[in-house]
């Protein structure tokens, strides 16, 4: 009897502590947070993914004049909102690369920071036996990665500059995300989070969008770092996921409850260490090591999209409706946060 008892009490506990962690990963009771987001110009998306991955390509670390010529459009385009829109000139081996910032709302108190990287891959030593420097088997148009993320910043300060949010937001187009910079301190990423830490604003939570604009419907279409978490998620890649740390628990919850109420698109989260591939794996990590909670909403990249980093990340493979629900799902998101009293 007392053998029984202590397993029971063993059982109890390890059933316990599996459901607090299936909890935490995956924050299944969030309740939507309702709200009206503007219809989203489908069009427009695809125009902007079109100019960036075909007549700015390509816009990698090595073709320093589409890349900036990419930055020029992103400007023009987030100029015409009449947001107050700015460059961050910084320097790597001697040269210039920008990032590009466009503000909304009080220009003090708590901050909002939706951020994407508007370069994509490219392999310049493969790259430089063309005559060009490139060809599409060693950089990648990059429609996906990231044009579509760059096309829903876009779109967003067009909905934000018709209803200003109720606290500061600043949308930032970055510069020098993909190698050979990626998670080194030449990120724009790293040169932003450093600027807003300087400047001693709170952050309330940083939002990348990186990769939003592939869905499928197949099954099996989504595939996981690991096997087990095909037990909790969709076989489907139909769905947004919203990607943090353990300790940006409540970041997330947020985030969710806004996307969840803005649209029908299926949201889903995880909440885990980086030691789960693909955690960390875009400029959110660069506000982490600021000390600032930070997510990144993402298709789940090469989880789902098997043209990541390939010749075939073209605009034809996007699903543009899809894509305008996740801007409707972060715009919730903004007009959920109220200024501090």
């Amino acid at each position: 009897m007392w053998l029984a008892k202590r397993i029971l009490v063993f059982v109890g506990v390890v059933a316990g502590l599996l459901l607090l962690a299936y909890a935490v990963l995956t924050q299944p009771l969030v309740q939507p947070t309702s709200s009206k987001a503007p219809p989203i110009d489908v069009d427009k998306l695809r125009s902007h993914v079109r100019m960036l991955s075909e007549q700015l390509y390509p816009r990698s670390f090595d073709q320093r004049q589409t890349l900036d010529a990419a930055a020029s459009y992103v400007h023009a385009q987030l100029a015409t909102t009449g947001a107050a829109v700015e460059d961050q000139v910084f320097t790597v081996n001697g040269e210039t690369y920008r990032n590009v910032i466009a503000r909304f709302g009080p220009q003090d108190g708590p901050l909002l920071v939706i951020g994407a990287h508007y370069d994509s891959d490219g392999d310049q030593a493969r790259g430089a036996s063309f005559p060009l420097g490139y060809d599409l088997s060693t950089h990648t148009p990059g429609a996906d990665d990231n044009a579509s993320g760059v096309a829903g910043l876009l779109e967003l300060a067009r909905l934000l500059s018709r209803a200003p949010p109720r606290v500061g937001v600043e949308l930032v187009a970055f510069t020098l995300e993909e190698e050979p910079n990626f998670q080194t301190e030449t990120m724009g990423s790293v040169q932003h989070a450093r600027h807003v830490r300087a400047s001693g604003r709170k952050v309330e939570v940083m939002i990348s969008l990186e990769m939003i604009g592939y869905f499928s419907d197949e099954q099996r279409s989504q595939s996981f770092p690991f096997p087990v978490l095909g037990f909790i998620y969709p076989s489907r890649g139909d769905f947004i996921a919203i990607v943090g740390r353990v300790q940006d628990w409540s970041a997330t919850r947020k985030v969710k409850a806004g996307m969840l109420g803005a649209s029908d698109l299926p949201v889903y989260s995880i909440n885990a260490s980086s030691i789960v591939p693909g955690i960390d794996f875009s400029d959110h990590g660069s506000y982490w090591d600021q000390g600032f909670p930070a997510l990144m909403i993402t298709d789940t990249a090469f989880y789902r999209n098997p043209n990541y980093h390939q010749a075939g990340d073209v605009a034809r493979t996007l699903d543009y409706g899809r894509m305008a629900k996740v801007v409707q799902g972060v715009f919730g998101v903004i007009q959920s946060y109220a200024p501090a009293h």
